[in-house]
């Protein structure tokens, strides 16, 4: 358990939080880039768009680390405060509060023998005010960073073409290739046995996305 725990740590993120930071970059900029017209999109025009979905990205990547920073001391501070209660508490009250906290599908799993290893563990583990850690920081650095550069192969086919409407359904081939590596990634981590299906309803969801964005207006 605890190499696992060890293994499940030393990645900057969990697939799951790095996957949906993309996920949300791709969505917020295939939905700024879809309200181009491009039937009348001068290069001014594809621009300005262009710029608005950087910058919407870099605005969204900013809060979203803040908040990452937020939730994660706030999960620290009371995850603490739990600890001293239960190192306070008589033994029964203990082990009620620890089944309480555990998941519900774990705490299925465990006894009173497991409780009480932990309620000692518990007690003797409590120690000083729950801060952020240098880590944290390059966590939430990531979480930034994913947003930001998820923007990139979003407004890049405007960049390298001349032809708006071709740049646009490169655009927007590309993010649904996206969407489905991304689904597909989720898919493995989740131990779908078809992970390729998982792929697909995650491509299916984005080309849904641009048909809507498109409807109105894009």
């Amino acid at each position: 358990m605890e190499s696992i725990a060890s293994e499940e740590r030393a990645r900057l993120l969990d697939p799951v939080d790095r996957i949906s930071e993309i996920l949300f970059g791709l969505i917020m900029a295939m939905t700024i880039v879809g309200s181009l017209s491009i039937a009348t999109a001068g290069k001014d025009e594809v621009r300005t768009v262009m710029m608005a979905a950087l910058g919407c990205n870099l605005a969204w990547g900013l809060v979203d680390a803040v908040m990452y920073l937020v939730r994660t001391v706030t999960e620290r501070t009371r995850n603490r405060a739990l600890a001293l209660t239960i190192a306070g508490a008589d033994a029964q009250t203990a082990l009620r509060l620890i089944a309480r906290a555990l998941p519900a599908h774990f705490a299925a799993l465990v006894g009173t023998e497991e409780l009480e290893g932990m309620r000692r563990r518990i007690a003797t583990a409590v120690g000083g005010p729950a801060t952020l850690q240098p880590r944290d920081f390059l966590e939430a650095l990531g979480i930034f960073l994913l947003v930001v550069v998820a923007t990139f192969p979003v407004v890049v086919p405007f960049l390298l073409m001349d032809d708006a409407i071709a740049a646009m359904r490169t655009s927007q081939a590309v993010t649904v290739a996206m969407l489905f590596l991304s689904g597909f990634g989720l898919g493995r981590y989740a131990g779908h046995t078809r992970p390729v299906r998982t792929g697909l309803y995650m491509a299916v969801f984005g080309a849904v996305l641009i048909g809507i964005v498109k409807a109105l207006g894009g």
